[in-house]
C-alpha cells in the first residue's frame, strides 16, 4: 500500500516527476502510472492502487482539469477524505473542488526549504501518520474563508415538509457561492451529512474548512421558526447565530438576512454584482417557491405516478409568477419524461423549455430541458450542445446529470455515461435510478466488479424507498436487476410478481424488469410484459428500445421483432 497516489495527466508528467522524487526523498511511498508494467490490466490496477493508498495527491493543470479519470480520481480521494489537490499555473479548478483548499505550485518550488512544499508535505503526512500530536492543515492559498453548511433539520414534526427545510438549504449554498472571497462545499458533499449527528470540528476536517453553518427550520401552516448558527471549527467557538420566527412570506428575507449575516461575521466585503446575485430569488412569490420546492422533491423520488402531480404543482407555480424560470424548467424535464413513455405531442415540453431559457439564460435546467426536447426530435449532435451549455453552468445537478446520462447511453458512449451517473448519484443519495443504470453501462464495459458494486448500491437505495412505500413500483424495477446481478434471483422474480400486481399501468417499471428478466434469462415472462409495454410507447421511447444493450438477448427473437414491427406500423398511421 502506497502512502500517496498520484492522479494527474500524462502530458504533465516532466512537470509532475521532480515532486513525486521530492516526496520519495522525504521517505514517503509514491504511486503512480509508470509504475505500470506491460500487460497488466490498467484499470484494475489502477483502482486498486487508488483504493489502497493513504492520501491522493491530484495536480491540477488545464489539461488535468479536462480529464475525466483524473476528475474521477479526485472525486473518490474527496468522497473518502483523503484529497490533497495542489494546481499549476493558476488552473481553472472543476465546480465541485472549489471548496477545497488548494496548495498552489510553479515550476520552480521543488525545493525542499520551499514553504510551498512543505505545506504539500505536511498535508500527505497527515494521512500517512494521522496519530501525531501537532495535525497540520492545508493552509489556505489565498484569503478566501471556507465555509459549509450543513442541511438544515426539519423538526416540523412531519417528515413530508423536508423538502422545505432542503430548499432554504440549498439556497444559502447558492446564494454564498456567488461571492468570490468564500469558499463554500458543494450541495453534494454537504448533503453526505443529513440526518445525521454531527461532531463539528471532525465534519470540517473531513470537508476542509475553517466554518460551518448548521441550522433547523420548523414549519407549521403559514408560519416559519428557523434557526442557525455559524461556528469557527478551528476554535469551536459561536461567531453568529439568530432565530427568526416569520410568516410565510418573509421567507425570502430570511434567507438574505442568514447570508448577509454570515458575510458580516466573516469579514467578507461585497461586490455589488454579488449582493445583487443574494437578493435574487427567481420568484418573488412564497407561494410560488414553495410548490416548485414540493414539486422538484416529488420529481427526485422518481416515482411514475407523480408526474401528473408535478406538472399540477408546477402549473400552479406558474398561475402565481409565470416568469419563475425554474418552475418553467422543471415543468418541461417532467413533460418530456412523460413523452419518453406516451405518444404526446412535444410542443408543451418545447414552450416550457423556451420560455425557461428566454427568462433565465444561466438557468443549467433550462438547458438541460432543451436537450431531452431535442433528443427526442432526434436532433442529438444539437441535443449534445445543450447538454454542454447545461454542465458548464452546473457540472454537479442531478437533473442535468440524468440527461446527460441518457444521452450518452443512448449513443453508446457509456464511459462518458458513467461519469454522469456517479456525479447524478452523489447529487441526490436517495436516488436509485442512477446505481440502477449504472449495472446496464458496467455491463456493456464488461466490468463484473463495477456491476456488482453498482448493484449493491442500487439495491440499498431501493430498500430505503421501500420504507417509505412497498409499492413503490419504480424502485421494485431496478431492484429486480440488481437483485439478479447478486444471485438472489427468488427475491428477483418475486418482486416481479409484485410489480405485475401493484402497478400494470406502469411503463417505466414493467419496462425495467423486462430488461432485467431478459438479461436473466427469463425471456417468455420478459416478452409477456413487454408487449403491452410497447403498445404504451411513444415515438422516443420505441427508439431507445430498439437502441438498448438490455434487450440484446431478444434481438433476433422474432416475437420480439414482430412486437417491434407493429408498433412502428402503430406509430407511423
Amino acid at each position: 500500500m502506497a502512502d500517496i497516489f498520484v492522479s494527474y495527466a500524462r502530458a504533465d508528467r516532466e512537470r509532475v516527476e521532480p515532486i513525486v522524487r521530492r516526496l520519495e526523498d522525504e521517505g514517503f511511498s509514491v504511486w503512480w502510472d509508470t509504475h505500470i508494467s506491460a500487460g497488466e490490466q490498467f484499470d484494475e490496477l489502477i483502482d486498486r492502487q487508488l483504493q489502497q493508498a493513504s492520501s491522493v495527491i491530484v495536480v491540477w493543470t488545464e489539461r488535468s482539469v479536462k480529464s475525466r479519470w483524473v476528475r474521477g480520481e479526485a472525486r473518490d480521494a474527496a468522497d473518502r477524505g483523503i484529497l490533497v489537490p495542489i494546481r499549476f499555473d493558476e488552473a481553472t479548478l472543476p465546480i465541485d473542488f472549489r471548496a477545497l483548499h488548494t496548495i498552489d505550485f510553479n515550476d520552480t518550488s521543488h525545493d525542499g526549504a520551499d514553504g510551498t512544499f512543505r505545506a504539500l508535505s505536511q498535508a500527505v503526512r497527515h494521512f500517512v501518520s494521522p496519530d501525531q500530536p501537532a495535525t497540520p492543515e492545508i493552509p489556505a492559498t489565498n484569503d478566501r474563508a471556507s465555509i459549509c453548511v450543513l442541511p438544515f433539520e426539519n423538526i416540523s414534526g412531519d417528515p413530508e415538509q423536508a423538502y422545505f427545510s432542503d430548499g432554504i438549504t440549498e439556497d444559502i449554498i447558492t446564494d454564498l457561492s456567488h461571492i468570490a472571497s468564500l469558499d463554500v462545499t458543494s450541495r453534494n458533499s454537504s448533503f453526505n451529512y443529513k440526518g445525521q449527528s454531527v461532531n463539528i470540528p471532525k465534519v470540517a476536517k473531513e470537508l476542509a474548512v475553517r466554518y460551518v453553518l448548521e441550522g433547523s427550520v420548523r414549519k407549521v401552516g403559514d408560519r416559519v421558526r428557523i434557526t442557525a448558527q455559524l461556528i469557527d471549527a478551528n476554535a469551536d467557538t459561536h461567531l453568529w447565530a439568530e432565530r427568526y420566527d416569520r410568516d410565510l412570506h418573509d421567507i425570502f428575507a430570511v434567507q438574505d438576512d442568514i447570508s448577509r449575516s454570515i458575510v458580516s461575521a466573516l469579514k467578507v466585503r461585497l461586490a455589488t454584482e454579488e449582493s445583487d446575485a443574494i437578493a435574487r430569488r427567481g420568484t418573488t412569490s412564497p407561494e410560488a417557491y414553495r410548490y416548485y420546492l414540493m414539486a422538484r422533491k416529488y420529481w427526485m423520488v422518481g416515482w411514475t405516478r407523480h408526474m401528473p402531480v408535478i406538472v399540477r404543482l408546477c402549473e400552479k407555480a406558474l398561475e402565481l409568477d409565470a416568469k419563475y424560470a425554474r418552475a418553467w424548467a422543471l415543468l418541461a424535464i417532467c413533460l418530456a419524461d412523460i413523452r419518453f413513455t406516451a405518444n404526446t405531442s412535444s410542443e408543451r415540453v418545447l414552450d416550457a423549455a423556451q420560455k425557461a431559457l428566454a427568462l433565465d439564460p444561466d438557468l443549467a435546467d433550462a438547458h438541460a430541458a432543451m436537450a431531452r426536447h431535442l433528443v427526442a426530435r432526434g436532433e442529438y449532435e444539437k441535443a449534445w450542445e445543450s447538454h454542454q451549455r447545461a454542465l458548464a453552468i452546473d457540472p454537479l445537478s442531478y437533473e442535468v446529470n440524468v440527461g446527460a446520462a441518457r444521452w450518452a447511453i443512448y449513443m453508446h458512449r457509456v464511459e462518458e455515461g458513467i461519469e454522469y451517473l456517479k456525479t447524478a448519484a452523489s447529487a441526490d443519495l436517495d436516488d436509485f435510478w442512477a446505481p440502477g443504470m449504472m449495472l446496464q453501462v458496467y455491463r456493456e464495459l464488461g466490468d463484473k466488479q463495477g456491476e456488482r458494486e453498482a448493484a449493491r448500491e442500487c439495491l440499498s437505495r431501493v430498500e430505503k424507498a421501500l420504507e417509505y412505500g412497498q409499492d413503490n413500483s419504480n424502485a421494485l424495477g431496478f431492484g429486480i436487476g440488481a437483485l439478479f446481478v447478486l444471485g438472489e434471483r427468488e427475491r428477483a422474480l418475486d418482486w416481479t410478481e409484485l410489480v405485475l400486481i401493484l402497478d400494470p399501468d406502469n411503463q417505466n417499471a414493467l419496462y425495467n424488469t423486462a430488461c432485467s428478466l431478459a438479461i436473466a434469462g427469463e425471456t417468455e415472462t420478459a416478452l409477456r410484459i413487454l408487449d403491452p409495454v410497447l403498445a404504451m410507447a411513444g415515438a422516443e421511447g420505441l427508439s431507445w428500445i430498439r437502441e438498448d444493450s438490455d434487450l440484446e438477448s431478444l434481438r433476433e427473437d422474432p416475437r420480439f421483432l414482430a412486437l417491434l414491427d407493429r408498433e412502428t406500423r402503430r406509430l407511423a398511421t
